[in-house]
């Protein structure tokens, strides 16, 4: 199932069986249902617990699955008695399942186990879990048939590798060039007077088609504000006009308002979209609604910035179920061409033929915005956590990112820098996929000019270091807060200057500036909209330039200045921080996850702590994070 916590934190309850129903005779058929829906809840249960409650902003996802399963596994064996299991036996087994779970009504089952399951343990309200479950149950069982309940995989788990092979999410590596790395470089300060380009950044837009001006804020269901939501009690305001400050997503008339008053904000230069433009209805969206959100989003964009050439990444929340971004050898219904196919159709008249034929195939491309600067839009669904496909195989989802390396070093070659824009931040990733990411960045660390990102709702940053001491800031990957309220935040958007179009630029970002909307004031009865200027970095943080090092520097400059990390909380939620303070675990937390564009890598954030110790520092690891 897809989570609805803080992070984008898919939760897979859907694969358990239905006892007593198996039409196979004896203890095989219990047996098989137990596993499903056992391997379902060690997947999923820790997650969903907290599945549909409002999220607190923090920064970094929790560990990934398999280290779970395999701390579980003894303790399964105990409980089903599997501790005489026999190899043929087992590989007999899951071919029974498997084979049995390509019938459909098998498949139904599962999904009757796991809407039972949701109902018992008050993971989201009974509709919910029954419309998630169908609308999930086809595409993840299929995708659990064919990696973690595959013979191989799941007795390679169960009885060690004399039985199989267990390699669900396992290490990896790409090939990096021959060519060996130029010593490096730190960029040259522009010129006095140089060309300094405008890029307008635009993420999380989060359409809500149902958005009901007086529905309940707080209603039961995960999103709320909207049709269906209710009329709040009396002792409480319903949702206001232009969005509120809840687990709600935004009206049309609030991104048009956006995208009709960003002329204080401009001229741009271009546009970067990073993508998750649907609201987060994810229980019962379809096909439909999914292609609705991105061609009427897309028409809203083009209608208001003209001229202006837009370059979009895609998000989590483009495909229904959420989440769900088969690599390219899934074919057939499964597989993602029919949003690729939408999205190069709208997108078009943005993009050229070369960057259109990659998008078509995996959901990234690149091209060259101007001379002597590369840009490479990434389909981050290929690391994500909650893309259960990648179950099937993690490795290097669509060969993205060994193209990536072949880009890159096109433009060392031919002396020109890149920009990297893509929706989950890299800290956020699988740990293979985030390593592989980070030492890729290590070594082009001279042609990468900047990294751009959204997803996490937030306004934050992530450091990234040299691999060899973990000391010296050589990139930086800004995370840009959304355009939607989800959750409690006002709505807002990103403006970078970067060093302009001329020869001989190095094209890093010299600075950037925060816009919002004021819901409070905006809401009252009779007022306009007004967006306004929240922030100029370099100003409010007394920043040098916006190179890496400065953001390390400010990081640390913020444990030990409370005032300062105040402003940056304030900042961090688009002025409409949460009511709770943010105390000393909180605020390492927080600090700790600027310092992470690498997942899984407490080292990250020894010096955080007293000492530098490392267990501390693995304390400030595992957190949840909007989505």
């Amino acid at each position: 199932m897809p989570r609805y916590e803080a992070s984008p934190r898919q939760n897979r309850l859907r694969s358990g069986r239905e006892q007593g129903q198996d039409r196979t005779s004896g203890a095989p058929g219990l047996l098989w249902m137990g596993l499903v829906l056992v391997l379902a809840l060690t997947l999923a249960l820790p997650d969903s617990l907290v599945l549909w409650a409002p999220a607190e902003a923090h920064p970094l996802p929790a560990q990934g699955h398999p280290a779970r399963l395999h701390r579980i596994v003894p303790q399964l064996r105990d409980v089903f008695g599997w501790g005489n299991l026999t190899c043929p036996v087992c590989k007999g087994l899951f071919t029974v399942i498997n084979l049995g779970l390509k019938k459909e009504p098998n498949v139904a089952r599962v999904g009757s186990v796991a809407i039972k399951v949701c109902n018992l343990l008050k993971i989201a309200p009974p509709a919910v879990c029954q419309s998630i479950v169908h609308l999930f149950e086809d595409d993840m069982v299929e995708a659990w048939r064919r990696s973690v309940l595959s013979p191989s995989e799941a007795c390679g788990l169960l009885l060690g590798s004399t039985c199989g092979h267990w390699d669900i999410f396992s290490s990896w590596n790409i090939s990096l060039p021959t060519v060996p790395k130029p010593p490096p470089k730190p960029p040259s300060p522009p010129a006095p007077g140089a060309p300094v380009s405008r890029v307008l950044f635009l993420t999380d837009l989060h359409w809500d088609h149902d958005y009901l001006e007086g529905m309940d804020p707080d209603c039961a269901d995960p999103l709320c504000c909207r049709r269906g939501s209710g009329r709040p009690p009396a002792s409480r305001p319903g949702a206001g006009y232009w969005g509120e400050y809840s687990k709600c997503d935004l009206p049309l008339r609030t991104l048009e308002s956006l995208l009709s008053g960003l002329g204080p904000a401009g001229p741009f230069d271009m546009v970067y979209w990073t993508g998750d433009i649907p609201a987060h209805d994810v229980w019962h969206q379809t096909r439909q609604d999914q292609l609705r959100a991105l061609t009427t989003v897309t028409a809203l964009v083009r209608k208001f910035l003209g001229p202006v050439p837009v370059y979009p990444a895609v998000g989590n929340h483009e495909s229904t179920p959420v989440n769900s971004f088969p690599p390219p050898f899934i074919e057939g219904n499964h597989s993602s061409g029919w949003l690729y196919e939408a999205m190069a159709k709208a997108w078009e008249p943005w993009l050229p033929a070369e960057a259109l034929r990659t998008l078509r195939i995996g959901g990234f491309y690149a091209l060259s915005p101007y001379p002597g600067l590369r840009l490479i839009s990434l389909n981050m669904n290929f690391c994500s956590r909650e893309n259960f496909w990648l179950l099937i195989n993690s490795t290097d989802p669509a060969g993205q990112l060994q193209w990536l390396v072949g880009e890159l070093q096109a433009a060392e070659n031919r002396g020109d820098k890149v920009h990297i824009i893509g929706h989950i931040p890299p800290g956020h990733c699988l740990k293979s996929w985030s390593w592989n990411y980070y030492r890729i960045i290590a070594r082009y660390e001279n042609t990468l000019a900047g990294q751009f990102f959204g997803h996490t709702h937030v306004d934050e940053f992530e450091v990234f270091y040299d691999e060899e001491t973990l000391s010296r800031p050589l990139a930086v990957a800004f995370l840009a807060p959304s355009a939607t309220t989800y959750i409690g935040l006002n709505p807002g958007y990103r403006v970078y200057q970067i060093d302009g179009n001329y020869s001989g630029s190095s094209h890093v970002v010299l600075d950037h500036e925060t816009y919002i909307l004021n819901l409070t004031q905006a809401n009252v009865p009779g007022a306009m909209p007004h967006w306004r200027l929240l922030y100029r970095a370099r100003e409010t943080y007394g920043l040098l330039n916006a190179l890496p090092e400065a953001w390390h520097n400010l990081v640390y400059r913020m444990r030990g200045d409370m005032q300062l990390f105040q402003t940056f909380w304030f900042l961090y939620h688009k002025g409409h921080p949460p009511s709770e303070p943010c105390g000393t675990p909180c605020r390492l937390a927080t600090l700790c996850a600027q310092l992470s564009g690498r997942a899984d890598s407490p080292a990250l954030c020894r010096h955080l702590v007293p000492g530098g110790s490392l267990p501390e520092a693995q304390d400030l690891w595992p957190r949840p994070l909007f989505c």
